[in-house]
């Protein structure tokens, strides 16, 4: 292996998604000599296979729906059919000139970008391409891939995961969706607004299993209105292709048939065969084990995103890049408060939220510490226009800081920016409601639950 010992650089990053480059602009940024490897494209799952096409994916379904529907607002128009290939067209040029604005950023930032297929092999070292890139400090950025389960064989074909369903050159006449999480759903509304038959399975008993129940079961009453079927709380057995598409039975016996199978079932890490484990790096299924300050056991090893068993979301990867990075320049660095992250599923309505479940806030302050508000969006005009319907839900510890911020409607994922202020400055519903809000907004419906939740509601009931 040809050493190219005239440059040790402060930080080599293994891994050019989220976390990856977050922490290679970051570190430039800072005056540190970074080294970026990355086998694929920079920008990683987030940009090419996963939140930017699909949430493309999802504008095009709401723009049909919108076509179907525009009757409703007086406005004359039809709605002919998806063309796959122009929609993959837009798609991509998106992605394309994401990309291109990120090669830019890298080299201008003056990051030393290899491509190439890299290997740990000294804890200061990556090989890569023949060479072998000495750092100070290596960081490991190698993200995820979609998991399967044992016994179920993903083809491409008819049993696909979200990277064949993003490339998918025509509309299934019916699918199978297997997991109601996050991808599950997103994939589901997008399809169903592109006039697929969509059944999802999902084992546990709510869609959205990890938001608040509230958020799942107006989640599952608006995919009901919408057509779209779902199964829950039976987990998968098996799967067999029929003539002309696959089957799918559960472990109560009940079957269900579709032209695809679509998996989506999570991510697990990339860290196979990667040398981790040969230098001493801990692991746990397949995760990189790393402390508050995304540091393994090795000292002079870091990791990040979807490689570690945080949050697997991108802005939670770019977070724990920049920690990271800092934390290399020696500037005081403070740990990432998972349950201050907001998170949002686009589908339709989407579902947003940052901070803690009431059944989560219950657990660790007592049934009876604990306050609940809704504020129904039937009572917000620029919802009404909209023609959405959905709530915001709060959570708050009694006479204390909202603790929780949920909601379910079209465009809720705009309002978590405020509702990720609240949780993570621990406001009180009384300071919420001082602040003014634009009106006719569905922002406003931010301040109006506040307002409820501070004992003066104006546009809602007692």
């Amino acid at each position: 292996m040809a050493n190219d010992a005239s440059t040790v650089f402060d930080l080599v990053i293994l891994g050019g998604g989220s976390g990856g480059y977050a922490a290679a602009l970051r570190g430039a940024q800072l005056g540190l000599d970074v080294a970026l490897i990355e086998k694929g494209k920079v920008g990683g799952t987030c940009l090419h296979n996963g939140c930017i096409p699909t949430k493309a994916l999802l504008h095009a379904g709401e723009i049909a729906d919108q076509a179907r529907e525009s009757a409703q607002f007086g406005v004359k128009a039809t709605f002919e059919g998806i063309d796959m290939e122009a929609v993959n067209k837009y798609k991509d040029d998106v992605i394309s000139g994401l990309y291109k604005g990120l090669q830019g950023l890298i080299a201008s930032r003056k990051v030393h970008y290899i491509e190439g297929e890299g290997k740990l092999s000294s804890p200061t070292s990556v090989d890569v391409n023949g060479q072998r890139i000495q750092g100070r400090h290596v960081l490991l950025a190698t993200g995820s891939v979609p998991k399967s389960l044992p016994g179920l064989e993903i083809d491409g074909n008819r049993i696909i995961s979200s990277d064949h369903a993003l490339k998918l050159d025509r509309v299934p006449k019916s699918a199978i969706v297997l997991g109601g999480g996050v991808i599950g759903v997103e994939f589901a509304s997008a399809w169903k607004s592109f006039g697929t038959e969509v059944t999802i399975v999902e084992g546990l008993k709510h869609l959205v299993p990890v938001e608040d129940e509230n958020s799942s079961k107006l989640l599952e009453r608006a995919f009901r209105k919408r057509g779209i079927k779902f199964n829950l709380g039976t987990f998968f057995d098996k799967a067999e292709y029929t003539q002309d598409g696959v089957r799918v039975t559960l472990a109560d016996g009940k079957t269900f048939e579709a032209e695809i199978l679509l998996v989506a079932i999570g991510r697990g890490p990339v860290s196979q065969g990667l040398g981790y484990e040969e230098q001493g790096v801990a692991m746990d299924r397949g995760y990189v084990l790393v402390d508050e300050y995304m540091q393994t056991n090795v000292p002079t090893i870091s990791a990040v995103g979807d490689l570690v068993p945080t949050l697997q979301l991108a802005h939670v990867g770019f977070a724990e890049g920049i920690l990271v990075a800092e934390r290399l320049a020696g500037l005081k660095t403070v740990p990432v408060d998972y349950d201050g992250v907001p998170k949002v599923t686009y589908c339709h309505p989407e579902v947003a939220s940052v901070g803690i479940t009431e059944a989560k806030a219950k657990e660790i302050y007592g049934a009876d510490k604990v306050v609940a508000l809704k504020y129904n969006l039937a009572g917000n005009g620029k919802s009404k226009i909209l023609k959405t319907a959905g709530e915001i839900k709060l959570v708050q510890v009694k006479d204390g800081a909202v603790v929780g911020v949920h909601m379910v409607g079209d465009r809720m994922g705009e309002q978590v920016g405020e509702a990720q202020l609240i949780y993570n400055w621990e406001a009180l519903p009384a300071e919420v409601a001082q602040l003014i809000h634009a009106h006719p907004t569905q922002n406003e419906a931010m301040g109006e639950a506040h307002l409820a939740l501070a004992g003066k509601p104006l546009h809602a009931h007692d």
